[in-house]
Order: structure tokens, then C-alpha cells, then sequence
């Protein structure tokens, strides 16, 4: 076990490499890039020299610039240095966990992060445990019911809620009760008032504000979970230890609650890791975005747009890290819940 923890983990960091190294070429190639950016701001005179962000350096706003002040804008967010030397420096800051400094925010990357995980992890959280809590529930009474009506009625309407995207499910739940209903807010995490809130009026005020996105990222998640969950305990009941143990006289609750329900959360239990740490850093962009919550999705998308390339990197050094171990501990969590499983 030890030798395939160290194998995986040496594993992780070509896998991280390669991420990087294929990101940060792409980038050398995107237009639009942060001296570009300072060049056309300055020639329409917005003077946003700090707030300037992005790539390449074939822009036409620089011709007619002073070369000198061209070299120092270069210089300004290390664009003096040929491409190989800024990648080799950026490894060495990733090696410390130093993941830079934003161009656009003029905040470290591990900040702008800590501002946005809060609300991604709000997301994520009620993401997760809502739709285990009700997707294993359902999936075991559908096993047990199988081919009735019920069984019929409950996979028709997880299947219709898989189907609708997200954002299409935010637009109509905003539009019914946030526009005309006016039963729920249209946007934010919290009302302008929460500081002056008591405790018990923050959490109310809280869960008001969170309903509509949560159901919205909730429903499509549903489907899979039910269904694997479902088949899981199918494939147990129909196999021979369930028919000895009711052969001994066990009653339907035990069988099904002591010997099949264990054996049949394998492969769900197995899948948490991944689905408990991906909700915290896959949250949508389009929910962020239409409900105007600033989250690591809507930062992740304004950096692109931007050319704030020490977030896109820094944050995708970080995610795909997160990813890499997230995958092994969902591995290592085979062993744990069914002995029978050897990496040798």
C-alpha cells in the first residue's frame, strides 16, 4: 500500500507539469495581453495603468510609445524575460505555494481566493449533502420497489431534472419566485442589512438568499446518484449471501439494512472524496453569475477574460492539485470500505 501511495504521489507531479506547461504555452499565444491592455487604456486615456491585465505584445497602441516606457511596462509585469525563464520562476513560486500576485486586483492570489471561498463553499456544501441526503434515500426505495409505479413516476422525474440545465432551472426559478412572486431575493448571499441581523435573523435571512441557486445546482445532480445508488442494490439483492440470509430467517429489514445496504454504498461511499471536495471548487459559473454571487467560478472566468494570468495559473496549479489528491484518497477509500480491494 505504502509503494502505491509513493508511486501515485510521484505520479502527480508530471501530471502537474504538463498541466501547466500546456496552459502557460497557450497563453503565450492568447492576444489582448496585460501590456497590450496598458497601452490601450492609456492611449484612450482611462490612466488605468494599474488596473491593466493579459498577454501578448504585438498590439499597434505601441507604436508611437517611447521604447524606454515600453520596456518598463514590459518589465512591469515580467514580460522583460524570455518565456522559458518565466515558466522556470513560476515553478519555483508554485514549489513554495506562492501562487503570485493578481495584475488586475493587485492582491495576492491566496487572497483573492480566501474572498471567494466562502461562497463557494456555501454552494457546495448544500450541493452535496441535499443531494446525497434525498439521491441514496431515493435510490434505495426505488431498488426495493422496482418496476412499480413509484419506481416508474420517480426515475421519469429525475431523469426530466437531469435534463434541464442549471442556469435554464435558475433563469425560471428567478423569474416565477424572485420577479413575480417576490418570494425570495433576486441576487447576493445576504441582504444589505445582515450585520444589524440577530443570530436567529441571519440564518433565516441566510437560507432565503441560498434557496434558489442551491435547488438550482441541486436537481441535475440528483439523477446519478439515484440511479447508481438504485442498480448498486439491485446487483446485491440478486446475489447468493442475500438468499441465505433469508433462507436463516433473517427478516426483509435485516437483509436489507445489515448485509445489502453495507455492501451496496460501496460504490457510492468510494465517490464522497471526490464529490465533497468538487463542490467546493466546481461551483457553477452561471449560477454565480446570475444570481451575483462572487465565487471562485465567476473569479476564475473574470481572470481569463482579463488576462489576470497569475489567478488563471495559480488557481489551476492549486484546483488540479486539489484534484490529483482528491482521486487518490477516493482510491485509498476502496481499501477502507472493502477490504477484498488490493493495489498490488
Amino acid at each position: 500500500m505504502l509503494a502505491y501511495i509513493l508511486k501515485r504521489l510521484l505520479l502527480m507531479l508530471p501530471t502537474l507539469l504538463g498541466v501547466l506547461l500546456l496552459t502557460f504555452v497557450v497563453i503565450q499565444f492568447v492576444p489582448g495581453g496585460p501590456v497590450e491592455q496598458y497601452l490601450a487604456e492609456a492611449k484612450a486615456g482611462v490612466g488605468g495603468a494599474a488596473g491593466a491585465e493579459g498577454g501578448g505584445l504585438a498590439y499597434r497602441g505601441a507604436q508611437g510609445v517611447d521604447p524606454k516606457r515600453l520596456e518598463q511596462i514590459k518589465a512591469l509585469y515580467g514580460f522583460d524575460q524570455p518565456a522559458h525563464q518565466r515558466f522556470v520562476q513560476m515553478l519555483g513560486r508554485f514549489a513554495r505555494f506562492d501562487l503570485g500576485t493578481s495584475f488586475f486586483q493587485n492582491k495576492a492570489v491566496w487572497a483573492l481566493i480566501r474572498e471567494k471561498l466562502p461562497v463557494s463553499i456555501s454552494l457546495g456544501l448544500w450541493t452535496f449533502f441535499i443531494s446525497y441526503g434525498i439521491s441514496v434515500p431515493l435510490g434505495v426505495a426505488k431498488a426495493v420497489r422496482a418496476g412499480s409505479r413509484f419506481d416508474l413516476a420517480t426515475t421519469l422525474l429525475v431523469l426530466v431534472g437531469y435534463a434541464i440545465p442549471g442556469f435554464v432551472l435558475g433563469v425560471a426559478l428567478l423569474v416565477i419566485f424572485g420577479g413575480q412572486l417576490q418570494w425570495f431575493p433576486l441576487r447576493g448571499l445576504t441582504s444589505p442589512n445582515f450585520d444589524e441581523l440577530s443570530l436567529g435573523g441571519k440564518i433565516v435571512d441566510y437560507l432565503w438568499h441560498i434557496t434558489l441557486p442551491v435547488t438550482s445546482m441541486v436537481l441535475g445532480s440528483f439523477a446519478v446518484t439515484a440511479m447508481l445508488t438504485k442498480n448498486s442494490f439491485l446487483e446485491e439483492i440478486r446475489k447468493q449471501y442475500v438468499l441465505t440470509a433469508r433462507a436463516k430467517g433473517l427478516t426483509e429489514r435485516q437483509v436489507l439494512w445489515k448485509h445489502v445496504f453495507r455492501n451496496a454504498l460501496i460504490p457510492i461511499i468510494t465517490g464522497f472524496p471526490a464529490a465533497f471536495i468538487g463542490a467546493f471548487f466546481t461551483g457553477s459559473l452561471l449560477i454565480e453569475t446570475l444570481f451575483s454571487l462572487d465565487g471562485l467560478g465567476l473569479l476564475s472566468y473574470e481572470s481569463v477574460i482579463r488576462r489576470d494570468y497569475p489567478v488563471v495559473l495559480g488557481t489551476l496549479y492549486l484546483f488540479t492539485l486539489i484534484g490529483l489528491v482528491t482521486k487518490l484518497i477516493s482510491d485509498l477509500t476502496y481499501v477502507w470500505v472493502d477490504p477484498r480491494v488490493k493495489f498490488d
